[in-house]
């Protein structure tokens, strides 16, 4: 069976209460099952991971690397300056997708800009945990057509 990487970064393991006015309400199990939903479509599963510690995503992608069609990451803050997670998803060859509840570029300058996003295959934000289906529905197509070549 194929799996997707569902990754989540630091303070989304406390979605659904943590600001819900700019995150929403539904949990990060809400999400986990939104996106297990999508790719069941092609009969993939989902192997959801989300750590506070940037040490801990960096394993996970690793281990992740040889057994998962393509990845879902949320990075949170770590999208800023998480250079040990930019290197890792350097690394990782299927295609990933980089996902933000909030728009970042509707918030504070400091969250204009992410490290990461140059390597993903597309980004999607500000569309709420609805983003994450759309992420998942983005590796789905990215299967069946090839991703490309987006890191060149």
């Amino acid at each position: 069976m194929s799996v997707v990487l569902l990754l989540n970064g630091p303070n989304l393991g406390i979605l659904g209460r943590r600001e819900p006015e700019i995150y929403g309400t539904d949990t990060l199990s809400d999400i986990e099952k939104a996106v297990a939903e999508e790719v069941s479509a092609k009969g993939w599963d989902v192997r959801s991971v989300q750590h506070d510690s940037e040490g801990d995503l960096v394993r996970a992608i690793h281990e992740h690397t040889d057994t998962t069609v393509g990845a879902i990451v949320n990075p949170g803050a770590l999208m800023i300056a998480g250079w040990s997670l930019r290197d890792a998803l350097a690394s990782y060859a299927p295609p990933w997708v980089e996902v933000h509840l909030s728009n970042v570029w509707a918030r504070e300058q400091f969250r204009h800009e992410s490290v990461i996003a140059p390597l993903a295959s597309g980004v999607v934000v500000g569309l709420g945990s609805f983003g994450y289906r759309l992420a998942a529905r983005a590796l789905m197509h990215l299967a069946e057509t090839g991703p490309g070549n987006p890191r060149a």
